[in-house]
């Protein structure tokens, strides 16, 4: 585990709004096989799949780096030894702790594992294939407002079929996730949360489990569970399509 060094962070694109110093952690998800990629890029983690000639985690770190965010776990399975020495090696400086699947686990499984070495209240989680630029400040200040359980970043989307639709109610609670098919337009969750851990942990959860099925969507109506929206960039490399268009917009 290093401890960062802030003269040592250079300046990067996804650098723009950051230094808040939110005392946040973030939990990196970063242990799928990444399936859907194997006829683009084999036998890599999807977080490690090259993006304008740097694995696409870096674009990730660096955006989590501008927005103030230190401390980083990174929720590991497939292949974890490749990207713990990716991080050490780029980053040697970075506070940076590596939570260890020994079976998957699923993503809420993941997520349970990797919260035993948070410290603070709060953590930040995100999906280290997709990258989001949201206002990590704006969106931790609306999950402290309202004193939630959990804070989902929601994106609006327009003439989409890939991704579910999230309902909010005025209070920004969130009413209901709809399944997967056509949409005009839409919420979606963009894959960052602000999770309380203490509240999360003491749930009765199975050891292996779908963050998204088996705690937002079972929750929603006895949890407080609250909903974002920030309209800011987002991609999510998981299909070939889209790992292309990266390779574009990054260059």
């Amino acid at each position: 585990m290093n401890e960062p060094e802030k003269n040592e962070l250079q300046s990067s694109p996804f650098r723009g709004q950051g230094g808040h110093g939110l005392g946040l952690e973030a939990i990196i998800l970063a242990g799928g096989l990444g399936t859907r990629l194997r006829s683009v890029v084999s036998d890599l983690p999807k977080c490690m799949a090259p993006v304008a000639g740097k694995p696409f985690i870096h674009f990730v770190i660096e955006y989590l780096l501008g927005q103030g965010i230190d401390k980083f776990i990174f929720s590991l399975g497939y292949k974890s030894e490749m990207i713990i020495d990716y991080v050490n090696e780029q980053y040697p400086l970075l506070y940076s702790q590596y939570s260890i699947e020994e079976e998957p686990l699923g993503t809420g499984g993941a997520i349970k594992l990797a919260c035993n070495m948070t410290t603070e209240k709060n953590v930040l989680i995100l999906n280290g294939d997709t990258l989001f630029c949201v206002d990590i400040e704006q969106l931790t200040a609306t999950h402290l407002h309202a004193m939630a359980d959990c804070t989902l970043a929601l994106k609006p989307m327009q003439d989409f079929d890939r991704y579910g639709v999230v309902e909010l109610n005025k209070d920004n609670t969130i009413a209901s996730f709809k399944e997967k098919q056509h949409y005009q337009s839409g919420l979606i969750n963009g894959g960052i949360y602000v999770l309380h851990v203490n509240a999360f942990i003491q749930e009765d959860l199975p050891h292996k489990f779908s963050f998204e099925k088996d705690y937002l969507e079972e929750y929603v109506d006895k949890r407080k569970i609250c909903g974002d929206i920030q309209d800011e960039y987002f991609i999510d490399i998981g299909i070939p399509e889209d790992y292309e268009r990266a390779q574009k917009e990054f260059v």
